[in-house]
């Protein structure tokens, strides 16, 4: 007798997060708790350390840690059919600011720029007033350099 596995009760139990970021290259219109089997393959290969372990145990990107470099391990690392290189783009995220950032709140910081490779995050100056910053996303990767040194935790990277 073979046993078939339900996918549809198997998403049910599992804590599974919408907003969870997953490496970059995933495919687009895949269901990534469908294919990936867990073996953490991503994890151990990931050279700035920004892929976990998360919910349910599938691996997530937390920005926190560092940024992501683009340097494919993680794709090259997984057995399952989970990615494609051939995107355009790879992910579907930009860096948000939030109104906890120093800048938007009169303190001059610059943080954000300062570590934006692609040169995404720029502030516009305004007379007798703190440079407020400005995020041009069709520039911006999301890579998620800018978070981690961000002061205030004003940066978020999340799905547009």
């Amino acid at each position: 007798m073979t046993s078939r596995v339900n996918l549809g009760r198997r998403r049910l139990f599992s804590r599974k997060k919408s907003d969870a970021i997953r490496p970059p290259w995933v495919k687009q219109g895949i269901e990534f708790t469908d294919l990936c089997s867990r073996c953490d393959a991503c994890i151990d290969v990931c050279e700035t350390h920004i892929i976990f372990r998360g919910d349910g145990g599938f691996p997530e990107v937390d920005f926190n840690k560092g940024e992501c470099t683009f340097c494919e391990k993680c794709v090259s690392a997984c057995n399952e059919p989970i990615f494609d290189r051939t995107q355009s783009q790879p992910w579907s995220i930009k860096a948000q600011i939030q109104q906890t950032c120093l800048a938007l709140n009169g303190v001059w910081c610059q943080s954000c720029q300062d570590m934006c490779e692609p040169e995404a995050i720029r502030f516009e100056y305004r007379l007798n007033q703190t440079p407020s910053p400005i995020i041009d996303t069709e520039a911006c990767t999301g890579c998620g350099a800018c978070v981690e040194p961000c002061p205030s935790n004003a940066i978020k990277i999340s799905k547009l």
